[in-house]
């Protein structure tokens, strides 16, 4: 059970003991038999919105090169975009100039958005015609959105993110979404459910740590990101400036691979596919980040003595 411990400043707190730990499965108080404390590398999906206000671009865009200074040797990243589509990038890569360059390179657009190469309507067709309930497209001008609603498919996004990470070893790595947005979400442009989303994130053991754009704390559109980050343990920053998103990029690789790894055998009769999780510390003034839960044989396997 991977947690992050942060103190009343938002500093990591990294001289826990395991006997100041304490988990609690379907409300049933677990032995923790080992503590793992080891850095461990990441797999990271950098998924960043393409469909954002000018200001938020101006903040963002120039930002996205410094990803790259948070990340260690060891770590993996994609780069993808979203918008009304999912928009996936050159694939998992290690080697930091490459990634580095493809950032500098990555740029955002506020037009209309176009499906990915390929794949002339985004989603489902019937007889060559969008089929009923297809992402919207500029061929197909019936089905724009309505006036004041967005058109971004953001849980749609994080789910095909979670595609990209279900093969990484979670034995080896950390299975990370790095989520900068704005927090809107066109419910109505989503093929699958926050529910649906969020069950696989947490059967694939995937983390979602969220850079919410000036906008969307301004605008207090940043439920969906406090729920993605809050369910699967991971955490969110609210960025006002370009330089604070530089900052925050950094905390989160930095608090994403310096967990703390809680290890037990789960005790307690149980049929249910999923099972709820919480964890205390008995040291005060701390905050605690974890994952709500779990479904059943989906833990990794714990990592090495």
């Amino acid at each position: 059970m991977p947690v992050t411990v942060k103190d009343r400043d938002g500093n990591l707190v990294a001289d826990l003991k395991r006997d100041e730990f304490r988990v609690f499965q379907d409300g049933i108080e677990q032995e923790i038999r080992r503590l793992n404390t080891e850095p461990i590398p990441l797999s990271l999906i950098i998924l960043i919105d393409n469909d954002l206000k000018a200001t938020d671009m101006k903040q963002v865009e120039p930002s996205l090169a410094s990803i790259v200074a948070g990340l260690s040797t060891t770590d993996e990243a994609f780069v993808c975009r979203f918008d009304q589509y999912f928009h996936e990038g050159k694939g998992f890569t290690r080697d930091q100039d490459r990634l580095l360059t493809e950032l500098r390179r990555t740029e955002l657009s506020s037009r209309a958005a176009t499906p990915p190469s390929g794949d002339p309507f985004g989603g489902p067709t019937i007889n060559n015609a969008p089929a009923p309930g297809a992402p919207m497209t500029a061929e197909n001008p019936s089905l724009r959105a309505i006036q004041g609603q967005p058109t971004k498919a953001l849980d749609d996004a994080v789910y095909e993110a979670a595609l990209r990470l279900k093969d990484r070893d979670s034995k080896k790595r950390r299975k990370v979404i790095l989520l900068i947005s704005d927090g809107k979400n066109g419910a109505k442009f989503n093929t699958h459910k926050y529910d649906v989303v969020r069950e696989e994130l947490l059967r694939q053991e995937i983390s979602v740590y969220c850079v919410a754009t000036g906008s969307a704390y301004f605008d207090r559109k940043f439920n969906r990101l406090v729920s993605y980050a809050h369910d699967t343990g991971g955490d969110i920053y609210y960025g006002a400036k370009q330089d604070s998103f530089s900052e925050f990029y950094s905390r989160i690789t930095e608090e994403a691979r310096n967990q703390y790894v809680l290890i037990y055998s789960p005790r307690g009769e149980s049929k249910v596919d999923y099972h709820a999780i919480e964890v205390r510390v008995r040291r005060e003034g701390l905050t605690i980040l974890a994952r709500e839960g779990y479904y059943g044989g989906t833990l990794a396997t714990a990592p090495p003595k």
